[in-house]
Order: structure tokens, then C-alpha cells, then sequence
């Protein structure tokens, strides 16, 4: 059974994975990040790291943030660990420019909160 009291860490590790990731996409152009593979592997890893603490989070968390679509997040997770060879570059590119900073400030918000008690 997972712990209510990890929850906190659980969206700090998300923050600190989306931190990465916009500190590549400041520092280096679209052609850069999706063509060298160390980069393009770094950034599927981020995105890795945020499927998984997503996934860890206690059940009663999720079910207590409903307006966060979180199985989407965790089924990319498993598509780019399990079903790697499908990774569209277009569809991780759209994950990072539009999804990912459409998500951090709710996770931003939520990090630096106990999260048993939070309410929208």
C-alpha cells in the first residue's frame, strides 16, 4: 500500500523531471533536442520519470484530483518504456511543449503542500 505522506514527494519528483525538461527546451533548439539522441533520450526519460511518480501517487490522491487526467500520464510512461520503438518524435515533442507546461503549475502549486489535505 502505497503512503499518502509520499505523495508530496511524488510531485516534487514530477517538478524537478519538468524543471529538466525546460531547462533543455531554453537552452537548445526543437533540431537539437529531437535529433541527438543523448538529448532525445534524456528528455524521454524526464517524461518517463513523471509516468512513474504519477503512477506511485496513492490511489486516494488521484481519485481526490480528478480534473488531472492521470492515466494518460502513466500509459505514456509505459508506451515509452515498454513500446519505445513507436515513439513518435512529433508526439514527444507536442507532450513537451504543450502538455508538460500546461501541467506544472498545478504540480508546482501541489508540491510545496501537504498533500492529504489539498482542495481545489
Amino acid at each position: 500500500m502505497r503512503e499518502s505522506r509520499r505523495d508530496k514527494d511524488r510531485l516534487s519528483h514530477i517538478l524537478s523531471a519538468i524543471r529538466v525538461i525546460e531547462e533543455g527546451l531554453t537552452k537548445y533548439h526543437k533540431e537539437e533536442l529531437l535529433n541527438n539522441p543523448l538529448m532525445y533520450y534524456g528528455l524521454v526519460k524526464q517524461i518517463e520519470i513523471i509516468g512513474e511518480a504519477a503512477n506511485m501517487l496513492t490511489q486516494e490522491f488521484r481519485d481526490s484530483h480528478t480534473e488531472v487526467e492521470w492515466r494518460p500520464i502513466v500509459n505514456m510512461r509505459h508506451v515509452l518504456v515498454h513500446d519505445y520503438i513507436h515513439i513518435s518524435k512529433e508526439m514527444l515533442w507536442d507532450t513537451l511543449i504543450h502538455d508538460i507546461p500546461e501541467f506544472k503549475p498545478w504540480i508546482a502549486i501541489r508540491s510545496k503542500k501537504n498533500c492529504s489535505r489539498i482542495s481545489l
